[in-house]
């Protein structure tokens, strides 16, 4: 409980802090005055003022915000200088300041994915390398080793990963198999009975594949690549649900909690790639165009480009306090799932 509580913080400290100062750089690129930097929500724990900027942090330490001036009223004593407010700049310059939150996470998403290709590696599922031996296996049985190469199964020449795996499911129900494989340059053929494993009911050898590490130039490009396709993954998956053809399995804070703790007990590795998915997720669904996120107020700039018209700022405000009280509603019904399904589970 405490891992999972100090791994959960941790993980909203790093896709908050990133995805407001993504939003505090691109506005101050662009000239605005920021009033406020805020980690957390509620009353104020600790503020400093620097730069006649409002650094602050608050009792609950999820969500955060970055106030701009022009962006709602201004408190006690604040004045918006002379051409400072985000509503005088111009709407592509607006489109910067509320994108540059979920571009942040998601730069943040693809560094931590680089780190993770340069200094641990992927399973290398192009070749057929052994790269680890798994004990009680037939393959640990008939001497198989870290390194060694298969290339056929029974007369079947093995290309990669996969067709490794599929020709094993389809050919070992029928008995022994002869496998053929590469040590040091010197080919061995071995004949093996692999029977079903009781787990998972299915033929299992025994073997894991190597791991490829990357040079950090090669890990970043790599990186783009899976960043890019996880991305599709994600907005087909919210596509189908919004469609009403598919579900969605939302979980709120408590169940990130509850991963964030798993994958900090996993490692280091497995908790860098936790903390890349959650922030290419939340830089994601932070554009979806749902009022009171950030997509929500790039759709009405967008719609003023287009129409030359912007939304009397009023009703704006009213539209995303709308949103704002669904999305409460959606995190609480969603903390109640989650902790449903971690007291109550299998109900």
């Amino acid at each position: 409980m405490g891992l999972s509580l100090l791994a959960f913080l941790l993980v909203i400290a790093i896709c908050v802090v990133s995805h407001e100062l993504g939003h505090l750089l691109a506005a101050r690129t662009s000239g605005v005055q920021v009033h406020e930097f805020a980690f957390g929500m509620g009353p104020v724990l600790f503020s400093s003022k620097k730069e006649g900027m409002v650094w602050s942090i608050r009792t609950v330490p999820i969500g955060g915000f970055v106030r701009l001036a022009g962006m709602g009223e201004e408190q006690g004593e604040e004045e918006v200088l002379p051409g400072r407010s985000f509503l005088e700049r111009s709407p592509w310059a607006r489109l910067m300041i509320l994108a540059g939150g979920s571009v942040s996470n998601i730069v943040l998403a693809i560094l931590f994915t680089a780190i993770l290709l340069w200094g641990h590696g992927v399973l290398d599922l192009g070749s057929t390398r052994i790269g680890e031996v798994m004990e009680g296996y037939p393959a640990e049985k008939i001497g198989l080793l870290p390194g060694d190469t298969i290339k056929e199964i029974s007369g079947s020449r093995i290309e990669d990963w996969g067709m490794l795996s599929s020709t094993i499911r389809e050919i070992a129900a029928e008995g022994p198999i002869m496998l053929t494989f590469e040590r040091n340059g010197v080919v061995h053929v071995l004949e093996v009975n692999i029977p079903l494993d009781p787990g998972h009911k299915v033929p299992l050898l025994g073997i894991r594949p190597s791991m490829t590490k990357y040079p950090f130039p090669r890990a970043v490009a790599g990186s783009l690549g899976y960043i890019w396709d996880f991305s599709i993954v994600i907005v087909k998956g919210i596509w189908t649900w919004a469609m009403g053809r598919g579900q969605v399995d939302i979980t709120g804070p408590v169940g990130i909690a509850s991963m964030a703790g798993e994958a900090a007990r996993d490692g280091f590795w497995t908790f860098l790639a936790f903390l890349s998915m959650i922030n290419l997720h939340l830089g994601i669904l932070n554009l979806l165009p749902f009022p009171a996120l950030d997509g929500g107020r790039i759709l009405l700039v967008m719609g003023e480009i287009v129409t030359g018209k912007k939304l009397p700022p009023r009703l704006e405000n009213l539209v995303h306090m709308a949103g704002f009280i669904l999305l409460i509603l959606l995190l609480i019904f969603v903390t109640w799932k989650d902790l449903a399904r971690l007291l109550l589970p299998g109900r």
